[in-house]
């Protein structure tokens, strides 16, 4: 028996494996389900995974999504704005709804928002799969702003101050990467259908009757 079949191997609950991979619990079940991702139940009936099993799986996604470097150029950009935005508009009121944890989850939520982006823009066509995870994203910022408190208005002009960083540095692209207008038309659209998913759906949860 080799060394590495004699170590014991880590496991990690459903949560704690979907964070690292960076996605929603439920698009983590829903890969277990199908089989793509190796799976152990326990007695109880509790999903774990094995450490070793995600990093294969990370591999193999990040093996089939081959992102070009204008993706990634965008990606840096709109990161760099977003940041820039925060540190000069640091008493917009949405934001001083949240506190340390929940700006840390939020973090978390845009991390997760933007490797969706990444993904279904490296596409031509389909990604039903991607938009599914960006509604999720969507019913999950809708909910942190739930319990806050925050109005409808509030918890879409958070999702808008987002959004603008992401398309204004798509539009800026061509200055900086000498972009085609057609490709760069393209890419907005996919940019678009991403974020205007992630909008409808927290408008969504905003209309959902809640239990008292």
């Amino acid at each position: 028996m080799s060394d590495e079949a004699k170590r014991p191997r880590d496991w990690l609950n459903l949560n704690t494996a979907a964070q690292r991979l960076g996605v929603h619990p439920t698009t983590l079940r829903r890969w277990a389900d199908s089989g793509d991702i190796p799976v152990m139940l326990t007695p109880g009936g509790h999903r774990r995974f094995a450490v070793a099993d995600l990093e294969r799986f990370e591999s193999k996604r990040h093996g089939l999504r081959v992102l070009s470097g204008l993706e990634q150029m965008w990606a840096d950009q709109a990161i760099d704005r977003t940041r820039q935005e925060l540190q000069t508009s640091p008493n917009t009121g949405w934001l001083q709804a949240f506190d340390a944890e929940e700006r840390e989850h939020k973090r978390l939520l845009g991390r997760r928002l933007m490797g969706v982006i990444l993904q279904y823009v490296s596409l031509t066509e389909g990604g039903e799969a991607l938009l599914a995870e960006a509604r999720s994203i969507g019913h999950e910022h809708a909910e942190d702003a739930l319990k806050l408190g925050l109005s409808l208005t509030s918890a879409l002009e958070a999702a808008m101050f987002f959004r603008d960083s992401m398309v204004e540095a798509a539009i800026h692209l061509p200055e900086t990467a000498h972009l085609r207008p057609t490709a760069n038309v393209q890419l907005l659209r996919r940019i678009n259908t991403v974020l205007n998913t992630v909008q409808l759906a927290i408008a969504e949860a905003y209309e959902k009757p809640r239990v008292s």
